[in-house]
């Protein structure tokens, strides 16, 4: 494995860690405020809306890290 496999792998894992953090932070209120229930399509369609939104954020900041790292 190189060095650019390993950097590659570890920034797939951050930001599955920032999805993560995102989609539960933004999850949590519409949970307190009964806007869906855990389980439900809503809480579905939370994640995967904050899902979409890290992998655009993740693919054009992409270059960006891996040139920084290796040029």
């Amino acid at each position: 494995m190189t060095k650019k496999d390993l950097m590659s792998i570890i920034y797939v894992s951050i930001f599955v860690l920032i999805w993560g953090t995102f989609g539960s932070l933004v999850d949590f209120p519409l949970l307190k405020m009964d806007i869906y229930q855990a389980g439900s399509l809503g809480q579905f369609s939370t994640f995967a809306l904050t899902a979409i939104t890290c992998l655009i954020i993740a693919v054009k900041l992409f270059p960006t890290f891996i040139s920084n790292r290796f040029n």
